[in-house]
């Protein structure tokens, strides 16, 4: 059973740092694409950063040069570091997988996902 489990969110100032994580569970992130969104209130989900199988990434404008997302296919964990925090970027956070033989993973529909986890950026 593929299950997807989110943590590291909390409340940080402006201009501060977060680590999420998504740990796997059910499958190996060999043949899995997996995504990060997220979404804010009274706003639509939106797709922040991916990892591809074999590493390739991508990166929302909004996010682009602050967040990092790496993956540990051993430890079946994909990782997102988050730096210069600002309100906009309070949101639940989700990780989601699909199944893929594609090297890219910007364009996949992803299919599991993950509870989300809480990410309050204020002063």
């Amino acid at each position: 059973q593929v299950q997807l489990v989110e943590s590291g969110g909390g409340q940080v100032q402006p201009g501060e740092s977060l680590r999420l994580s998504c740990a796997a569970s059910g499958f190996t992130l060999d043949y899995y694409a997996i995504g990060w969104f997220r979404q804010a209130p009274g706003k639509e989900r939106e797709k922040i950063s991916c990892i591809a199988t074999r590493g390739r990434t991508y990166y929302a404008d909004s996010v682009k040069g602050r967040f990092t997302i790496s993956k540990n296919n051993a430890q079946k964990t994909v990782y997102l570091q988050m730096a210069s925090l600002n309100a906009e970027d309070t949101a639940i956070y989700y990780c989601a997988a699909v199944r893929t033989s594609s090297t890219t993973c910007d364009s996949l529909r992803y299919i599991h996902w993950g509870q989300g986890t809480q990410v309050t950026v204020s002063s």
